[in-house]
């Protein structure tokens, strides 16, 4: 292939125009790029179009739109030609080996599901220990765990009105999943708690309280209240605010390390009020409550969610707040040297479920600043 089929079919490609055939040969090509530590060249290329060509049947024109393209691939298309030809090696410049490496005495695995339940009667249950089955029963409900470790609770008497309660407790590093006695489900994140009734039935409010930050998605419920058929609220108080709904999505952020409780809308409605004051949020609203004050903007809610999701997402965020997030996770201190910036943001993707290391190295590409890790600590320096 010559240096000017070699660049035409990377134009095909972003321009959505290829074949089944030559869509491979350019992805697999790229994919080499990314783990190979030298550069390609124009032989390398026609090595992979020749084995794919010879590989796979002739296939119909795809049509990709260019938002959904692998974003780095258009980056590393358009200096293609540079690659194979003048040996320059773009990914290179995103690479460990340019950057320094992270200093560590040991790596840190990942958080994982896990959680403390603590029963009305004061008995507490490591859920990670608790075999999947009926763990607990406590006034007309039963509680299960089940193969995958969620947390649901079954009513088993319709007509039972308990005020007592349960907390759901995780620590830094672990994460959960619970559906209370109506049917809502919350995913409850790291060093986080939810406190709520063993059985919402005789109230005309579903109240529960949240630590730390959980994700809600409300059940419709009803109750018979004074001979009357009503439907129920859902509250939950968080850090002196409460935010009310009857049936949506959304997270809350109330972790006292944090500025303000970050209270984001995903689908429904939700009333959010603290002091005398409310704002109502539409889908995509987010509420930042700081010192009795509420400000409301639109938010990319999958940067909010991600978590939930296992994903570390980031786009322009306070490069404190991000590392308050993997501490959390890691169950890790964050000291920072007086050399670090107070004004550094951050952006990207990367699972939760990679080791510290690589979580670290990710941000670390971006130049600002350098990690190393000692024991249970992660000391930053400019």
């Amino acid at each position: 292939m010559e240096e000017k089929q070699a660049k035409e079919l990377l134009d095909k490609y972003l321009s959505g125009d290829c074949t089944e055939r030559e869509k491979a040969v350019v992805e697999t090509w790229f994919n080499l790029q990314a783990t190979k530590k030298e550069s390609l060249g124009i032989a390398d290329f026609d090595a992979i179009n020749q084995r794919i060509m010879e590989g796979l049947p002739e296939g119909s024109v795809i049509r990709p739109t260019k938002a959904k393209l692998w974003p780095r691939l258009a980056v590393v298309a358009s200096i293609a030609l540079a690659v194979m030809v003048g040996g320059y090696y773009y990914y290179d410049s995103i690479n460990e080996n340019n950057i320094p490496q992270i200093a560590q005495q040991h790596d840190i695995a990942p958080g994982k599901d896990g959680a403390t339940l603590t029963l009305a009667d004061g008995r507490r249950i490591l859920i990670n220990d608790a075999l999947a089955g009926n763990i607990a029963s406590q006034s007309g409900v039963k509680i299960y765990k089940t193969a995958d470790g969620q947390i649901i609770y079954e009513v088993t008497d319709q007509q039972s009105g308990s005020s007592q309660y349960n907390t759901l407790t995780t620590s830094a590093g672990e994460q959960t999943r619970v559906r209370l006695p109506d049917g809502s489900i919350v995913f409850l994140n790291a060093a986080s708690s939810l406190k709520y009734p063993v059985s919402f039935a005789k109230s005309a409010a579903r109240r529960v309280s949240l630590t730390g930050e959980g994700y809600f998605e409300i059940a419709k419920s009803f109750a018979s209240i004074g001979g009357q058929r009503t439907r129920q609220s859902f509250v939950v108080e968080s850090r002196g605010q409460q935010v009310e709904v009857l049936g949506t999505h959304f997270n809350i952020n109330s972790y006292a390390d944090e500025a303000e409780v970050a209270t984001t809308l995903i689908e429904g409605s939700v009333k959010v009020s603290r002091a005398g004051k409310e704002v109502i949020l539409k889908p995509g609203q987010q509420a930042l409550n700081k010192e009795n004050a509420f400000v409301v903007a639109a938010v990319d809610t999958e940067s909010i969610t991600d978590w939930k999701d296992g994903d570390f997402h980031f786009e322009h965020a306070d490069f404190r707040s991000v590392m308050r997030k993997i501490g959390r996770w890691y169950n890790v201190e964050v000291v920072y040297d007086a050399s670090v910036p107070d004004n550094i943001t951050s952006n990207g993707l990367i699972s939760r479920n990679n080791k510290l290391s690589e979580v670290l190295k990710s941000i670390e590409k971006a130049g600002e600043v350098h990690f190393r890790i000692q024991g249970n600590k992660v000391y930053v320096t400019k």
